[in-house]
């Protein structure tokens, strides 16, 4: 009965969370009602739960399981392109600055009849002198309701001249607006000048509330408690044994405390990355599910805008080498007390009972260290509850170096190649884990998850300085794990090893 409560209390903490991002989120791509999108959204996890609560049958195939959450992400993304594309209204045809500009839809194509430009006669010639000709040559003025574009020739470092013109653009218009330095299709940079939404007023209070420690905790002990769950079933504890003695969910926290480490550790590296360059963010949000493997994760949300591109590589990259750091060691003991044990005929990326690790070249390689020659051809591992939280957190690390939009990989490609290239890296990385699930199945929903979520990543506030050598030396390595993780050991590696 306390079991049952308890599911229940953490379905319905997860259900507000879930209502709670959709309603920040989605409302500002589409006017679908929220109501419908946290239905398609929630309905996968009320099926799962109600499968695992009540069927009587305990090995239920991945598809039962999976299939619905696969076929409720094409509805979520229906939806949101029908309310998206059926309520919007007819496009203004943008000039070509504003087109290859990268702004914020709202400030290049107003769907309203155009308002008094944002500044007038007085303030353009205040504007004009912030532009020091030795360090960018202003040459033209356009105006949007929602932008100032400024346009001329860069004749400095482009973070000097970032530096100096916000500076002077801060002294005349104090924080009425954000001073945005972007590149345009032909590769020329350009200054415009968009409202500032962070700005302070009678009505806003300056510093909205983001911390929420309450929900942040509620949320930890809840998902403390599902993975604790899911730990003890995989310590051999049955549903029904943890009904009647509840005591036996300390047989699960080895996999717990193991597994909110990797996933915390990971995000307060953002969080406190993000911190340290006085970004507004919250407090990172676990997300608990009585099922799979406990837990959907957690994650933070950062509200305000990043000022360059050094530190959105150092916000994106601080998370997944925090949580490997974490990893590594849990994953090496885990693995050192794991149970060597026949490889049965079919052997998938979930199968912890008898994992396969060649699937993964770093896997394989540490799994052959620390088991030695009893890891042999035929055989196969039967993972440590902490050995399957380092294993997770293996498989954390890649999916968000994926260069793919907002992953972690997108901001760190974003930073180091700049958007538009970042951008072509992200679609040549959808197809390539798409050809690789022809040859790992287990990867088809992960290669679809790449496919549902947008390839755009912000930009910074200043989009044109580039990063320096060692931030691109530390962009490759994290790239070069990607790499490690996901690709299949080499069947030379393999022989030699004797796997």
């Amino acid at each position: 009965m306390v079991f049952r409560l308890l599911l229940l209390l953490g379905l319905i903490a997860l259900g507000l969370l879930t209502y709670f991002i959709l309603q920040r989120s989605a409302t500002r791509i589409t006017r679908t009602p929220v109501w419908i999108l946290w239905l398609v959204v929630m309905a996968p996890l009320f099926w799962g739960v109600w499968l695992l609560s009540y069927s009587q049958n305990q090995s239920l195939p991945p598809a039962v399981l999976i299939g619905p959450f696969v076929v409720c992400f094409f509805l979520y993304w229906v939806l949101i392109l029908l309310g998206r594309t059926g309520t919007a209204e007819k496009p203004v045809p943008p000039s070509d600055a504003a087109s290859e500009s990268g702004l914020p839809p709202n400030a290049s194509q107003p769907s309203q009849a155009p308002p008094l430009r944002p500044i007038n006669q007085a303030e353009e010639t205040q504007l004009r002198n912030c532009f020091p000709a030795n360090i960018y040559a202003l040459q033209q003025l356009e105006f949007r309701p929602q932008a100032v574009l400024c346009l001329g020739q860069l004749r400095s470092n482009p973070e000097e001249a970032y530096r100096i013109v916000e500076k002077n653009i801060q002294a005349q218009f104090g924080d009425r607006f954000l001073v945005l330095f972007r590149e345009n299709l032909n590769g020329k940079p350009f200054f415009a000048m968009v409202p500032n939404p962070y700005r302070a007023s009678d009505s806003v209070p300056e510093v909205e509330p983001l911390a929420r420690p309450g929900l942040a905790t509620g949320l930890l002990l809840i998902t403390l408690f599902t993975t604790a769950v899911v730990g003890a079933q995989m310590a051999g504890v049955s549903r029904y044994a943890l009904q009647s003695d509840s005591s036996l969910l300390l047989k699960g926290l080895p996999y717990a405390l193991a597994l909110m480490a990797v996933l915390g550790v990971h995000e307060f590296g953002h969080y406190f990355t993000a911190r340290f360059y006085k970004l507004r963010t919250t407090l990172p949000y676990f997300i608990p599910v009585p099922f799979f493997l406990g837990t959907f994760g957690a994650f933070i949300q950062i509200r305000s805008p990043v000022p360059h591109r050094k530190a959105l590589f150092d916000v994106g990259i601080a998370g997944p080498a925090a949580g490997f750091v974490v990893t590594l060691p849990l994953l090496l003991w885990g693995l050192a007390n794991s149970a060597v044990v026949d490889l049965p005929a079919k052997s998938g990326l979930l199968t912890v009972d008898a994992l396969n690790p060649s699937f993964s070249l770093l896997l394989t390689l540490l799994s052959k260290l620390m088991l030695g020659g009893a890891l042999t051809a035929g055989k196969a591992i039967h993972l440590h509850p902490v050995a399957v939280a380092g294993y997770v957190g293996l498989v954390v690390t890649a999916y968000n170096l994926m260069p793919v939009g907002q992953l972690d990989g997108g901001h760190i490609v974003h930073a180091m190649f700049g958007q538009r290239t970042s951008l072509l890296i992200g679609q040549m990385t959808r197809f390539l884990m798409l050809a690789l699930s022809l040859i790992r199945p287990e990867l088809m929903f992960w290669a679809l998850l790449l496919f549902l979520m947008p390839i755009t990543d912000e930009p910074a506030l200043n989009d044109v300085s580039e990063l320096d050598n060692q931030r691109d030396f530390w962009g490759l390595m994290s790239l070069a794990l990607l790499v490690a993780i996901v690709l299949p050991a080499p069947e030379m590696l393999i022989k030699w090893l004797n796997l």
